[in-house]
């Protein structure tokens, strides 16, 4: 027993010493590095305003110095393959079409191959994670990660005292042939965080989220009035309020028209952490764009609440989460969770497209613990090591997979309820 666990032992140090000395031939698929720098910091205001702000080099330069962190990031990309809607205004008239009539429209949709994140290189997933990252702070603000001197400095959004709402960083190549949208994700107290955005954020969760407007008990006050008693939800009333009241999806739409009009040729990327992924993804299905996300909630079902039309593949959205974490998962539901004594109700868990699982409670012994959501712990204790188990098959990280088997809010009952008369 004691032989069989030191040669266990030996084989993935071995793997990752040779992994570290020996890297892999690049895949076909694989590009030449890009090299991005921040650009802008995006935001809205609170009359739901897009803004942009440019970021000067100077700050980052400073910020470089002071440090002695690189002021730019090195990706690096391959040829993927994505699907995107011929027409925008066709998407939107079957969109509309769904909501008004519950009628499915055929659309057609144009198969492109362009470059995006190389998903199966550690490295890649790293840097695309110091990005998320940095969309919820400043350059220089402590926490902030250099990304090498190769992605130009971004400009933010939503970065003014009084922005409380949809904000992060855009990053872009020398050229601007790309450039990364990074989404803020959820700024909540309980985990560390918190801010101006906190209560648009939570409200965001919970009704993005959630099985029924947030109806975790009698306790709960609802954030749409569509729950009928018992586990009945109004279908038609809840796909209404997420339609109508979603604060960020609306606005991330409008977000990627301004980017499209600043960087008319480029090649745009989404990325975000959390709420953020889970936004970036929603737009990644809407554009047809390359996305990444880490520790998303499950965003299937508010696509399908919002009707958003699906390419055949969704293959150009990738998930990178890991089984601690209670709201990648979606495990973080019931009374006496850790999320629902927060306020959020977080019982989604069916992801779109294809998800990179790393079992950290199985390969790490991790606990399952909500502090282990966060996009620094990602960073530090996950993406910044080898992984033996994908090194003992030849790979960086785990293969990417569709979730086709998975099920969420099975309790509920959701149909036709129309409200009780008075």
């Amino acid at each position: 027993m004691l032989l069989s666990t030191v040669t266990s032992l030996l084989a993935s140090f071995l793997a990752a010493f040779v992994h570290e000395r020996a890297p892999s031939s690049p895949s076909p698929n694989t590009r030449p590095a890009l090299h991005f720098e921040l650009r802008h910091a995006h935001a809205v205001s609170p009359d739901a305003r897009v803004l942009f702000r440019d970021v000067r080099r100077s700050e980052v330069d400073a910020f470089s110095a002071l440090t002695g962190e690189p002021s730019t990031y090195a990706l690096r990309p391959r040829r993927i393959r994505a699907q995107r809607p011929r027409s925008l205004d066709a998407f939107h008239r079957a969109r509309v079409r769904s909501m008004r009539f519950q009628q499915n429209e055929a659309l057609d949709w144009d198969e492109i191959e362009l470059d995006g994140p190389d998903v199966e290189s550690r490295e890649t997933l790293l840097l695309l994670a110091k990005m998320m990252n940095d969309a919820y702070l400043e350059p220089g603000e402590a926490g902030w990660y250099e990304l090498g001197g190769e992605w130009n400095v971004s400009y933010p959004f939503g970065w003014e005292p009084d922005d409380d709402g949809f904000r992060g960083h855009v990053f872009a190549t020398p050229d601007n042939s790309t450039v990364v949208l990074s989404i803020k994700g959820t700024s909540a107290a309980f985990i560390g965080g918190g801010g101006p955005t906190a209560k648009k954020d939570k409200f965001n969760d919970n009704l993005l989220f959630s099985c029924c407007c947030a109806r975790i008990d009698w306790t709960w006050t609802t954030v749409c009035g569509c729950y009928r008693g018992g586990w009945k939800c109004d279908q038609n009333c809840l796909e209404e309020a997420l339609i109508e009241d979603s604060l960020f999806y609306p606005i991330g739409t409008n977000l990627f028209n301004n980017l499209t009009y600043l960087y008319p040729d480029s090649n745009i990327w989404m990325v975000g952490h959390s709420l953020g992924g889970a936004l970036a993804s929603l737009l990644g299905v809407t554009f047809g764009t390359p996305t990444v996300t880490i520790e998303s909630p499950g965003e299937k079902m508010a696509a399908g609440r919002l009707h958003l039309p699906s390419p055949p593949e969704l293959h150009h959205i990738t998930h990178v989460y890991h089984t601690a974490d209670p709201i990648a998962m979606g495990t973080c539901n019931g009374v006496l969770s850790s999320c629902a004594l927060g306020g959020y109700a977080m019982e989604s868990k069916c992801h779109l497209g294809k998800s990179i699982v790393y079992d950290t409670v199985s390969n790490l012994s991790w606990s399952v613990d909500i502090r282990t959501h966060t996009i620094v712990n990602v960073i530090e204790k996950l993406l910044a090591n080898p992984w033996p188990p994908s090194l003992e098959v030849g790979r960086e990280v785990p293969e990417a997979v569709a979730e086709d088997d998975c099920v969420e809010c099975y309790s509920w009952d959701f149909g036709e309820y129309p409200p009780a008369k008075r």
